[in-house]
């Protein structure tokens, strides 16, 4: 069997000659400080991104099989973005910045965490109509001049060799179509702790509305020029750890039928998998996902409310499968740490239609070496 079919084969509960060994990439400061180590080179890295070219050497130098986040990802986002552009300067370096989702930010000179929001262009129905709406509408260049990255990680536009490679069947990895984001983009221009649903909800709706009729149009466009798929995958990022970012009501009753639209159009061209990326203690969520169309939580992070796909199944059944639960931190320990996330991500494998896979990008105190044993002994144990 391929890394494609050994993946599809756990998730439809099917024979399969061993369990797919899978991560979700690695942040860039990692993968820096294993060539500052000496244990890879600058040519081992370079150009490093989801599914590429880099990211398949690295796959072969580290042990893994594939990156579950090899998608085809057309532009649902803002489209132009906002021009960045730096709006004051602080004596310690940090600047006040406007980001490409129109965003007022604190930017500190070599820091990758979420940064803290000053302002938002967003606040009232007039922002949304000069700056906003025009930025989220569909048009079939969002598309075409995306970029297709193949199995040998060579990246053809879609008009330029990349609806070519799509339509090929029996492809050696696992390879999704992003749908985009139904709420996520949503919080990301309007901020987390916002109002807007309560001060203008016929705004807040409105907003939902047209990035997920964005979202619906580049996914059918996509599958009507004959575009094969292994899955779907949605990214949204919208709960903490103590819970979800909006209230489960609100988003069941606004967004979820857009997820049902968007599922059935999925499964009408014959992608009954259906992954979704979301960060944080997404269980007030999942039943929404669920009862929607969507099958797959990813990357299921287990965090300190240690999150697991056990409880979903139990209450779900197997309709549910899930990617990812393996508690990347034990990479920062010692190989007993690694030992024992295994032994405990046993009875979960067992379960079947699972797929065990760091929760999150491989992160800066992860030690190489312990990463290449998590590889080996997955092999082992799960051969």
């Amino acid at each position: 069997m391929n890394h494609r079919e050994r993946a599809l084969a756990v998730l439809n509960y099917q024979p399969f000659d061993r369990l797919p060994v899978v991560h979700f990439g690695f942040w860039g400061e990692t993968l820096q400080k294993w060539v500052d180590e000496g244990r890879l080179t600058p040519a081992d890295v370079e150009g490093y991104a989801d599914g590429n070219a880099a990211d398949r050497r690295l796959c072969d130098i580290l042990g893994f099989d594939f990156n579950w986040a090899s998608h085809f990802s057309p532009n649902a986002n803002l489209m132009p973005e906002f021009e960045p552009r730096i709006l004051e300067e602080f004596p310690d370096g940090s600047r006040k910045a406007l980001n490409p989702q129109g965003v007022v930010i604190l930017e500190k000179p070599g820091t990758r965490s979420i940064p803290m929001e000053f302002d938002h262009t967003l606040k009232t129905r007039a922002d949304w109509e000069e700056h906003y709406r025009h930025r989220f509408q569909w048009h079939p260049d969002r598309v075409l001049k995306s970029w297709v990255t193949t199995d040998t990680g060579e990246r053809l536009r879609f008009d330029d060799g990349g609806i070519d490679w799509l339509r090929r069947p029996g492809r050696e990895y696992a390879h999704g179509l992003f749908c985009g984001s139904l709420y996520g983009y949503v919080r990301d221009i309007i901020g987390a702790q916002s109002t807007l649903f309560a001060e203008d909800m016929d705004l807040f709706v409105e907003m939902i509305d047209t990035i997920a009729e964005l979202s619906y149009q580049n996914t059918r466009f996509i599958l009507e020029q004959g575009a094969l798929f292994d899955f779907g995958h949605f990214w949204e990022d919208i709960c903490f750890k103590n819970g979800p970012l909006i209230i489960p009501s609100l988003f069941e009753a606004l967004v979820g039928p857009h997820y049902r639209r968007v599922t059935g159009l999925l499964r009408d061209h014959g992608v009954p998998i259906i992954s979704l990326d979301c960060d944080g203690c997404i269980d007030a969520l999942v039943p929404t996902w669920i009862n929607n169309g969507v099958n797959t939580m990813f990357p299921i992070e287990v965090g300190t409310w240690n999150a697991s796909i056990a409880p979903w199944r139990e209450q779900y059944g197997s309709e549910l499968r899930g990617v990812g639960g393996m508690n990347k931190v034990v990479f920062s320990r010692d190989r007993a740490a690694v030992d024992a996330e295994i032994e405990r991500l046993r009875p979960l494998v067992d379960l079947g239609g699972y797929i065990p896979c760091p929760d999150h990008r491989i992160a800066p105190d992860a030690e190489y070496d312990n990463v290449r044993y998590y590889c080996d002994r997955m092999r082992q144990v799960f051969g």
